[in-house]
């Protein structure tokens, strides 16, 4: 693990909210436009160069891209010179939870024209921005098999367990002929599979339900990977080469109290049965030996400093235990809205401000500070090299800052 470069030029990375679904009330959402960060690409890529970062999860917005098969992915432009000017590296979002009107996620049609979409927009950004290149065919397949098929927020707006299953595998195979079909131009590219790190446990006075409980966290969780990577369901063509890098997101609420019906209940910050992040990490990295990264993290409000120190002290307690952990991204780079309710959640490394009608970025200093902690910790300058691509983070520097932090008696790692 420690023999090589990392994957990534940086140990930190970020990324944009991208979400393009159609919402419970049956319009289309675009969280790029209403975080305003398609008028604010260039600065908002100059903002993570200059906190170091040269990595950045960014969308290409399917349904908006694709009118019936027609693809236009000239609104890309913008976004593309912004990272080219700021040094960047994409991990591209090709399906962040929406799909084109005319498309049913349960027919054949959707794979084919998936298929054919992520090879053009290959063949158009693999050209126009340096490699390594890095895609997520489908983001959080899991998760989006929740909110569209058992819980009806997003489209195809279902509401059973059946069908939460059924698109499911509906999405893992398009999600692994879309990563065929970028292969073929570029051989060499890497597919990174983010969904939620979950763990979730029975009502206190409901011990009928540990078993459910216990299966959403050790068998569930795992299902859209497993596709991936081809131990369920085989015959959708699965690989360890398809799933390549594992995205786990973390939040606080992905640990929850099991609720028969509807998204269960996060536990409350104090709950003794909360585990430590390391503890969540180790079966996915006991299962599939596959790189790894934290696809998405953040703390809220005043939180984040503190939620950044506990997701990296538990992170190097993974990389002390031999988990190939290549990086953390920290999202959103700028503040995201509520999806139900609009309120800004102020989980960024930027919140954003309504002035004169547009979004001012503000950098929370906290969370800031304690990032460049960090990059100090790992032998990481705070703000990007000249050429950061030509001397990668070496994964030695991760080990290293583990030693260290490790001989430190006041930390209490992974919580033993």
């Amino acid at each position: 693990m420690t023999s090589h470069p990392g994957i990534f030029p940086t140990f930190f990375l970020s990324g944009f909210e991208c979400s393009t679904f159609l919402w419970k009330d049956r319009r289309r959402r675009n969280l790029v436009a209403e975080t305003r960060h398609d008028s604010h690409a260039m600065e908002d890529y100059r903002i993570l160069h200059d906190l170091g970062i040269a990595v950045a999860r960014e969308g290409i917005p399917w349904p908006l891209v694709d009118r019936q098969g027609r693809l236009d992915f000239s609104s890309l432009d913008a976004l593309i010179n912004a990272m080219n000017a700021n040094k960047m590296i994409p991990i591209w979002d090709l399906c962040h939870y929406g799909y084109p009107d005319d498309l049913d996620p349960f027919g054949p049609a959707f794979t084919e024209r998936f298929a054919a979409y992520c090879r053009a927009a290959a063949q158009y950004v693999v050209p126009r921005v340096r490699g390594p290149h890095f895609f997520t065919p489908i983001n959080e397949i899991t998760f989006f098999s929740f909110c569209g098929g058992e819980w009806g927020w997003v489209a195809p707006y279902r509401n059973s367990r059946e069908d939460r299953m059924r698109l499911r595998v509906a999405l893992c195979r398009a999600a692994i002929a879309g990563a065929n079909a970028i292969r073929e131009v570029d051989p060499e590219a890497r597919m990174v599979h983010m969904d939620p790190l979950v763990h979730v446990v029975a009502p206190r006075d409901r011990p009928d339900l540990i078993e459910a409980a216990r299966h959403e966290t050790c068998v569930d969780t795992f299902l859209a990977w497993d596709m991936l990577c081809g131990r369920e369901h085989p015959e959708l063509g699965g690989s360890p080469e398809i799933l390549d890098i594992v995205g786990a997101n973390n939040y606080s609420f992905g640990q929850m109290e099991y609720r028969e019906h509807g998204p269960h209940a996060a536990l409350a910050p104090d709950d003794d049965r909360i585990v430590p992040l390391c503890e969540m990490l180790d079966p996915v990295w006991q299962r599939y030996r596959r790189p790894m990264i934290i696809g998405e993290t953040s703390g809220m409000g005043a939180g984040r400093a503190d939620w950044l120190c506990d997701v990296m002290e538990e992170s190097l307690a993974a990389v002390e235990r031999g988990m190939d952990l290549q990086g953390i991204c920290l999202f959103p780079a700028v503040d995201m809205p509520d999806w139900h309710t609009g309120a800004w959640l102020h989980n960024g490394l930027c919140d954003l401000v309504e002035e004169d009608g547009d979004l001012r970025r503000v950098p929370d200093p906290a969370y800031v500070a304690e990032l460049r902690r960090w990059q100090k910790e790992l032998n990481r300058v705070t703000a990007l090299d000249e050429d950061p691509f030509s001397d990668p983070v070496e994964l030695q520097d991760v080990v290293d800052a583990a030693h260290r932090l490790n001989k430190q008696p006041d930390r209490d790692w992974c919580r033993e």
